[in-house]
């Protein structure tokens, strides 16, 4: 089983992230923030990866540093999890609609830590949760991950959908790039022989 437990404790945060990449969806989540719990189930559902995640942030000041550094550590706990990358498809990609929202993601675990977010959220916030936290969360998961990812919103109106469209469109693409390529028997997916 393709695993990883990591704690991250700064002065801002103590964060535990636990993460098995061949779960079945399940998610244990206090982040503290509920609106980021909500979307990061959509990840473990939707990319059926088991998260064990908790955090005890400076939430006084604001969530930017306790949504951060779940990125972070979500991201260094995928990286450990993935391990030398032989025989994965490396490549993932997901179209998810909901209502009038729709959201492309496409994931390449390239080794090389690259993030671009094309997303224009129709309001700043969805209930107390800072809509831009979205993007740093996903620029702390990648710079740790060390991935490329391409996050796409192509239309919507509604940022709750929007932002939930991102995070499921997140999972499914998650879910193909680390799924065992059968017809790749243990090769590595680079033709330069390492990721």
């Amino acid at each position: 089983m393709r695993t990883a437990k990591i704690s991250r404790n700064t002065l801002e945060t103590q964060i535990s992230v636990g993460l098995n990449l061949d779960g079945s969806g399940t998610a244990a989540l206090a982040s503290g923030v509920p609106f980021l719990d909500h979307m990061l189930d959509q990840i473990a559902r939707h990319g059926l990866v088991d998260l064990d995640i908790s955090a005890n942030g400076d939430l006084h000041i604001d969530d930017h540093h306790t949504v951060e550094d779940i990125g972070i550590t979500l991201g260094q706990a995928f990286a450990q999890a993935i391990g030398d990358k032989k025989g994965i498809r490396r490549y993932g990609h997901a179209y998810v609609p909901l209502d009038e929202a729709l959201s492309r993601v496409v994931i390449d675990l390239s080794g090389r830590p690259g993030l671009t977010f094309a997303v224009d959220f129709k309001r700043a916030t969805v209930g107390e949760f800072d809509i831009d936290l979205v993007r740093e969360f996903f620029q702390g998961f990648v710079n740790h991950a060390l991935v490329t990812l391409h996050i796409d919103n192509l239309r919507g109106d509604n940022a709750h959908h929007q932002a939930e469209t991102i995070f499921k469109a997140f999972g499914r693409a998650l879910r193909m790039a680390v799924e065992a390529d059968e017809r790749a028997a243990g090769q590595m997916p680079s033709t330069k022989g390492s990721l």
